[in-house]
């Protein structure tokens, strides 16, 4: 296993972020060629999976232990935008299955040994419903169960699995680690958007999980990880939650920005019902507006709540409770803004937008399809964030 030895050196960090942004932005044309084909496939190529490898992209919040880049979550946000303007299924695989190095890097050494001793391009799917039936045993737990939502499983070697423990009338839950010998992928995914993101179902039948390859949500709220022991770097002390949420909010951002592309084009290339241009219809440029004023926001909130995240654990200071809940429910409301500024203009996009392979209609059923992840749900989230400004205690560990 070769290790990296460059430590924190600003200089040595640039020359790496710069290496990867380039090696990714090389790819994008092919993400583009190949994004019908990996919707028909129902899952991303092993083509496309390998070149991101090859790429470093997979290693962008991977500890410089394994051979990782130790980047900052900005820089993992803005990677996730560039892919997912040329492929939106490809864009979501490289948020979550990206985001699994930083939890990883949480777990006991010997967790971390297992998935990357060998190989530090070894990836790992996830689906962290509370799903599994638990029961503990000696050294550890028998875990079995179905969870579903796993996207760009194909590709990985490991998984990491949601399951409530109960101990004494306490309930908490935990993610345990499990190696691809000890479940079956069932193939599910026949879904109205994001076909391509192949996020089928996990199946395990009764198997050993060690105590060591599982995580403690209450370890990842308090910042009294394992991984602590082997991993000083202050990126690590940022709450494992806040994370997590920007993986499956983040690509959806550029879902909006391809109907808005769409519609610029149909309206300056199209006519409406009479003999005026749509480029000049007062409705179609106040939609417009809106919608880039929207993609505007959310970014910039993105990146400032990200970098504000790294300015404080970089200054050794606690992240405020205020501020975790507040991004928490941030990052919740990505995927709703996205389809309040969609759906006007969906509506007016035209008869040709109702027959099947239309881009623009595909665009936003990919959004739908989105924002049914239950963490783009903000309901809860938002009243969490409402109570906590009243001066009433945050309600939410996963944060």
């Amino acid at each position: 296993m070769a290790l990296t030895t460059t430590g924190r050196d600003p200089d040595a960090k640039a020359a790496r972020r710069q290496a990867v942004y380039s090696a990714v932005e090389a790819l994008l044309p092919k993400f583009r060629e190949r994004e019908a084909s990996t919707r028909q496939q129902r899952m991303l190529p092993a083509q496309s999976i390998a070149e991101l490898k090859q790429a470093g992209y997979f290693r962008v919040l991977q500890p410089e232990r394994y051979g990782g880049l130790e980047l900052d979550p900005a820089d993992f946000g803005r990677l996730v935008l560039m892919v997912a303007e040329h492929c939106a299924a490809t864009g979501w695989v490289c948020g979550v299955i990206g985001i699994h190095p930083f939890q990883l890097a949480l777990y006991d050494q010997r967790a971390q040994e297992e998935v990357w001793g060998d190989d530090p391009d070894t990836l790992v799917s996830s689906s962290y419903a509370p799903m599994g039936k638990v029961q503990r045993c000696d050294g550890g737990f028998r875990f079995s169960g179905r969870w579903g939502w796993s996207s760009g499983c194909d590709h990985c070697e490991w998984v990491l699995l949601g399951g409530l423990i109960f101990d004494e009338g306490d309930v908490h839950y935990r993610t345990f680690l499990v190696p691809r010998s000890d479940y079956e992928i069932d193939d599910t995914w026949h879904a109205m958007g994001l076909q391509g993101t192949g996020s089928k179902d996990i199946v395990v039948a009764d198997t050993f999980v060690p105590e060591y390859r599982t995580h403690h949500q209450m370890d990842g709220f308090n910042l009294t990880n394992p991984g602590y022991e082997i991993h000083d770097n202050p990126l690590y002390r940022i709450p494992w939650g806040q994370l997590f949420v920007r993986a499956v909010s983040t690509a959806p951002i550029c879902l909006l920005k391809r109907i808005v592309e769409l519609r610029i084009d149909g309206a300056k290339n199209q006519h409406s019902g009479d003999p005026t241009k749509l480029a000049a219809d007062v409705t179609t440029q106040e939609l417009l507006a809106r919608a880039s004023n929207t993609i505007d926001e959310l970014e910039t909130v993105l990146f400032r709540n990200m970098e504000q995240l790294m300015q404080c654990v970089e200054n050794d200071g606690e992240i405020p409770m205020e501020l975790r809940v507040r991004n928490r429910y941030q990052a919740s409301i990505v995927v709703e803004r996205c389809l309040e500024a969609a759906q006007p203009l969906i509506a007016t996009a035209g008869g040709r937008s109702v027959f099947l392979g239309s881009e623009i209609q595909q665009a936003y059923l990919d959004l739908l399809c989105s924002r049914s992840h239950v963490a783009n749900n903000p309901t809860s989230f938002a009243r969490n964030y409402g109570a906590v400004l009243l001066g009433q205690d945050n309600s939410d560990v996963f944060i």
